[in-house]
């Protein structure tokens, strides 16, 4: 199967704060997927998200996979 040469692709964006924290509500990462536009968001993609291991909004940034 050929590569998409679509903008649109899908990131998984995971939470910054779970990686640093010991003292978190219960173990895990949090980690949402989206989808952004390679043209118009060529850096990677950072916005605030609820973690449910943190209890509380934090930055979550893309990842690679």
């Amino acid at each position: 199967m050929a590569k998409s040469k679509d903008a649109r692709i899908v990131v998984t964006l995971e939470c910054t704060y779970c990686t640093q924290n010991q003292q978190k509500r219960s173990p895990g990462v949090s980690r949402y997927t989206t989808q952004k536009n390679r043209r118009n968001t060529p850096s990677p993609l950072e916005l605030r998200k609820f973690c449910a291991y943190c209890n509380q909004h934090t930055i979550h940034r893309q990842i690679k996979k």
